[in-house]
């Protein structure tokens, strides 16, 4: 799993309008888990199930 920064860097992940991550293969918002017991959280497609790691 890699960092949401370097998915935007690689182009996994893009912007829409308003700032809000987007999955750039299936253009789904990306959702958030976040694990009480882990630093950051974990961004995710629900369409492909791709993650991405939040960290702050």
């Amino acid at each position: 799993m890699e960092s949401v920064r370097k998915g935007l860097r690689s182009k996994a992940i893009t912007k829409d309008t308003y700032e809000r991550l987007e999955c750039a293969e299936c253009k789904e918002r990306l959702k958030t888990r976040n694990d009480p017991d882990e630093v950051g959280s974990v961004r995710f497609c629900p369409e492909c199930g791709r993650e991405w790691k939040q960290v702050g």
